[in-house]
């Protein structure tokens, strides 16, 4: 599926439908590059999950927790991680993945420790403000968009 937004709110928008439709369990694994959009996309699921719009970029932290009542957002960045060995120092395998929602920044540094099921989306800058996005899903979330 593909959508293409042109400004930062039509990109929280969009992002905001996918994060109503999640559910504990969830992997969100982020393709693009600096500056595509990766963290504004984030803001709109945490926006639709009914956490708040109070998200970061997790680049210095390595990962940002959103905690709702029933549920929380696990928002990571891969950036710097270049093996299994630098993905098990960040505790990315003790989190509770299946009881909650993460989304993964530079999730083609880690690629190979998804899980099968795993949500991408990838983020591609066409300008300024327009954005390509394109989620694949198995069709997952198609209905939401016709």
């Amino acid at each position: 599926m593909k959508i293409i937004t042109h400004s930062p709110q039509e990109t929280i928008d969009a992002a905001k439908k996918l994060g109503s439709l999640l559910r504990a369990g969830d992997m969100i694994a982020y393709k693009g590059g600096l500056g595509a959009g990766k963290t504004t996309f984030t803001r709109g699921l945490a926006i639709g999950m009914g956490l708040g719009d109070s998200v970061t970029s997790p680049t210095f932290a390595l990962v940002n927790e959103y905690r709702g009542d029933s549920i929380t957002l696990y928002h990571f960045d891969m950036y710097r991680i270049s093996s299994e060995d630098d993905l098990e120092s960040t505790g990315f395998y003790d989190y509770p993945f299946e009881e909650n929602v993460a989304a993964v920044e530079w999730s083609e540094n880690i690629a190979e420790f998804l899980p099968k099921d795993t949500v991408y989306i990838t983020i591609n800058s066409i300008s300024e403000n327009d954005r390509e996005i394109i989620i694949e899903d198995g069709g997952r979330f198609a209905a939401a968009w016709d």
